[in-house]
C-alpha cells in the first residue's frame, strides 16, 4: 500500500513539474530591450543600445562578495586606468549585480564607484538577471549561510565579458590577476571595431 502512495505522489509531482515548465516556455521570451534596460544609481540605462557605440566590458557579481568580485574589480579599474584617454572613451564598463534582492541600482552604482568611475553599477529585476545569466552563460546559484548576518552568497562564475552595442559577445576573459588581459582585450576589440 505504501509503494502505491509513493507511485501517485511522483506521479503527482512529476505532473505538476511538467505542468510548471509549459507554463513557463508559454511565456515569451523577453526582448534584448527588455532585458537591457537596468537601474543604475537613480537612472535607467539601456544595456543595448545601438546608439552608443562603446564596447561594454560587463562582470556579475554583488556587493557582498567577499573576494573575488573585489578583485575583479580591482582588475577592470587597474585595466582602465592603464588606457590612454582616446581607448577609455570607447569602452562602457558595467558592473551587473547576481543579487538584485539586496543589491538595488543605487548599491550596485555606489559599490561600482568605489573601483573606478566610470564603471556603472547596474541592478535588475530577478527575471532580466536571469535572462541575461543565460545569454552569456553565467554560472550562478545563491548558497544559504547558516548562523551567518549576510544569510546567504551567490556563487558565480567570475569572467569579463566584451559586448558590442547590440549585445552579441564578442569575447570573455576569465578571472585573473593581470589587468593587461583586460586592457589587451579592449585595445585590440576597439581597434577592430574602428
Amino acid at each position: 500500500m505504501k509503494i502505491k502512495v509513493l507511485v501517485v505522489v511522483a506521479a503527482l509531482l512529476a505532473g505538476f513539474g511538467a505542468r510548471y515548465l509549459v507554463d513557463q516556455n508559454d511565456k515569451p521570451a523577453a526582448t534584448p530591450t527588455e532585458i537591457g534596460l537596468l537601474q543604475s544609481g537613480t537612472e535607467t540605462i539601456n544595456l543595448f543600445d545601438n546608439n552608443d557605440n562603446r564596447i561594454r566590458v560587463v562582470y556579475f557579481g554583488y556587493t557582498h562578495c567577499p573576494d573575488v568580485c573585489p578583485t575583479s574589480l580591482a582588475i577592470m579599474s587597474a585595466a582602465l586606468k592603464s588606457l590612454p584617454e582616446e581607448n577609455l572613451e570607447d569602452v562602457r564598463p558595467i558592473f551587473i549585480t547576481l543579487d538584485p534582492e539586496r543589491d538595488n541600482g543605487e548599491a550596485a552604482q555606489q559599490y561600482a564607484g568605489y573601483f573606478h568611475p566610470s564603471i556603472e553599477g547596474a541592478s535588475g529585476s530577478k527575471e532580466k538577471t536571469d535572462a541575461l545569466a543565460r545569454k552569456y552563460g553565467v554560472l550562478y546559484q545563491i548558497t544559504q549561510l547558516e548562523d551567518s548576518a549576510m544569510e546567504y552568497a551567490v556563487d558565480h562564475s567570475s569572467y569579463f565579458y566584451f559586448l558590442n552595442p547590440n549585445g552579441e559577445l564578442l569575447e570573455k576573459v576569465p578571472h585573473t590577476l593581470n589587468p593587461n588581459m583586460v586592457s589587451d582585450a579592449i585595445l585590440r576589440l576597439t581597434a577592430q571595431t574602428q
